[in-house]
């Protein structure tokens, strides 16, 4: 990834109509520490511009997506959870995520 594509990321997270975030949030180890946040930050932000639930969602996605291979695994695993998190704390049923999806095989 260049440095232009880093400064991007780092600049749509930090200055995004999305939410305004925590500082850090998607450094956490604990993948209910990071939905809550994300869903404190969704609630209470002033800029975003559709429900909650769908912007922190969607940071979380433009985080992982955008880190990629820089990403540990283990931290790959704990953001994949926290969308688990995230959505058991909106309410929202899991049929989407991957791991519904591997259980039905």
């Amino acid at each position: 990834m260049g440095m232009a594509t880093r400064r991007w990321s780092k600049k749509v997270t930090q200055t995004s109509n999305a939410m305004d975030l925590e500082g850090g949030v998607f450094k956490k180890d604990d993948p209910k520490a990071i939905a809550r946040s994300l869903k404190r930050s969704a609630e209470q932000s002033r800029r975003r511009k559709s429900e909650p639930f769908r912007s922190a969602m969607w940071m979380l996605n433009l985080y992982i997506n955008r880190a990629g291979t820089n990403l540990s695994r283990k931290q790959t695993a704990t953001l994949n959870k926290a969308k688990d998190e995230l959505r058991a704390l909106f309410g929202k049923a899991e049929t989407g995520s991957r791991t519904a999806k591997r259980g039905k095989s």
